[in-house]
């Protein structure tokens, strides 16, 4: 695919899917149109890269479609100074848009070639203000650390709510809720110390979290 077909194609994907999936946000599509999500992409899925699909990273895991994405980015509402958690790296792409969006991610992945791979090509990018940890945090973290917004990349089939506690007053949680066929992708914002609200967006399906449902809480 010559650099016009992959400039054309990441222009459709904007448009047809991004776009018309109610995306409206323009930081986040400035951002999803700005960073080259084929050089995210396994090298066997290059041609999947602008798909409205899910491409498969392997370990049974996989990368969101783009109008997910861009659903996730637009109702977290990212702020320029806001620090962001990430559970599960993936390919690093959408680490990649988190981190322009906003100050700092830190993002968690289980699976340390994941990790590794992410790592190189967001150096690649020149995308410095990232910082990559390898562990299982499906059940939540135990930092002390607060967060502006945090952003969970596989389903959760049970909410037991152990983000919340790791949101900063005012904080925003993306979650996608359930199991298959049908899930629930959520935005839970913190409101105070004992309080927080929950607005369903849309329905989707994606593979569950490693470890969600029995895993052991994550000391960073």
């Amino acid at each position: 695919m010559s650099q016009m077909d992959i400039e054309q194609a990441r222009f459709n994907m904007i448009e047809q899917q991004v776009r018309t999936w109610e995306v409206l946000d323009q930081r986040v599509l400035d951002v999803m149109g700005n960073i080259p999500r084929e050089d995210f992409v396994p090298e066997k899925y290059r041609s999947l890269a602008f798909a409205d699909i899910n491409v498969p990273l392997g370990h049974e895991q996989v990368m969101m479609a783009p109008k997910v994405e861009g659903r996730l980015l637009q109702a977290l509402a990212i702020k320029p100074g806001d620090s962001v958690l990430e559970v599960g790296t993936g390919n690093g792409y959408l680490t990649a848009c988190l981190a322009r969006l906003g100050n700092h991610v830190t993002s968690i992945e289980i699976f340390p070639e994941f990790s590794a791979t992410a790592g190189t090509t967001l150096t690649e990018q020149g995308i410095h203000n990232v910082t990559l940890q390898q562990g299982d945090a499906a059940s939540g973290i135990d930092s002390g650390t607060r967060y502006d917004v945090i952003a969970v990349t596989a389903s959760v089939p049970v909410n037991r709510e152990q983000f919340h506690g790791s949101l900063a007053i005012g904080g925003r949680l993306f979650l996608i809720l359930g199991k298959p066929p049908i899930m629930e992708a959520v935005l839970v914002t913190r409101v105070d110390e004992e309080g927080w609200t929950r607005e369903s967006l849309f329905e989707t399906a994606l593979p569950p979290l490693v470890n969600a449902d029995e895993s052991q809480r994550f000391v960073l």
